[in-house]
């Protein structure tokens, strides 16, 4: 009897540090986040780890070997996605709009099996009353919901914005913004949401959906790496422009 509850002892805590070096080796991703994909291979390895410590008469390593062999595959995985976007977008899936400038996206949130319930629960827990409040709301591969509430600043900044510039003109009839703003200037209907910058390079492969959302060529964005002191799209980790025209570039690092 003492035999056989030191061994159940022992073998749990076996499983427990090994589940622990495995969750260490998948990286933190894994405690932050868990995709569809993570998840899968948690529960595995959690259920592989019952058996052993259930099982007693069973080798150890018919648990050991296949954990080991979960978390290799999701390591490699990880690895391979971190060169291709189509194998994250393929694993991980996108995330998906329910809310944009106040208005339900219900084609959306049936295929997501996301009912209204569900949603105005999450806006209450991020103090938000109503969907009109929400200038953007999507859900996350996670199941995360991020919410961006309107701004209800902006018409009245607009407002001193315009007359503070139309004060500033100078005699050649150009504001001084004009002059000195080195924003690219972007066509302000196609940029509906604020604070969401667009990608226009990820992984070193131009988005060409995206510029042409913008009205932008592939041209143009070579000059505009070109200007931040990348010579090739290849070269650039992630570029992205936000609504302001601000561009960002972050170039790969061997």
């Amino acid at each position: 009897m003492f035999q056989h509850i030191t061994t159940h002892i022992f073998l749990t805590v076996l499983m427990y540090f090994f589940i622990y070096l495995a969750m260490r080796i998948m990286g933190k991703r894994e405690i932050g986040k868990l995709s569809v994909f993570d998840l899968t291979i948690s529960i595995m390895i959690a259920e592989i780890a019952v058996f052993v410590i259930e099982d007693i008469e069973r080798p150890v390593y018919d648990g050991v070997v296949p954990m080991a062999t979960l978390v290799l595959i999701q390591v490699l995985v990880a690895q391979l996605s971190l060169k291709s976007r189509k194998l994250r977008l393929m694993m991980d899936g996108k995330p998906s709009v329910l809310i944009s400038d106040g208005k339900l996206h219900r084609k959306e949130m049936r295929r997501q099996r996301y009912n209204i319930d569900d949603l105005l629960l999450q806006l209450r827990g991020q103090n938000i009353d109503s969907p009109a409040d929400v200038e953007f709301a999507i859900l996350e591969t996670s199941g995360q919901l991020t919410v961006i509430e309107k701004n209800k600043g902006v018409t009245s900044t607009n407002q001193s914005g315009n007359s503070n510039s139309e004060a500033e003109m100078d005699k050649s009839g150009k504001s001084s913004e004009e002059h000195n703003s080195p924003n690219v200037k972007l066509p302000k209907h196609q940029i509906r949401y604020e604070g969401l910058p667009i990608p226009l390079i990820m992984d070193g492969k131009v988005q060409d959906d995206n510029l042409e959302m913008i009205g932008k060529t592939r041209f143009w964005l070579r000059t505009q790496i070109r200007q931040k002191g990348v010579s090739d799209f290849r070269d650039v980790f992630l570029c992205s422009v936000d609504h302001k025209g601000m561009i960002y570039v972050d170039r790969l690092r061997s």
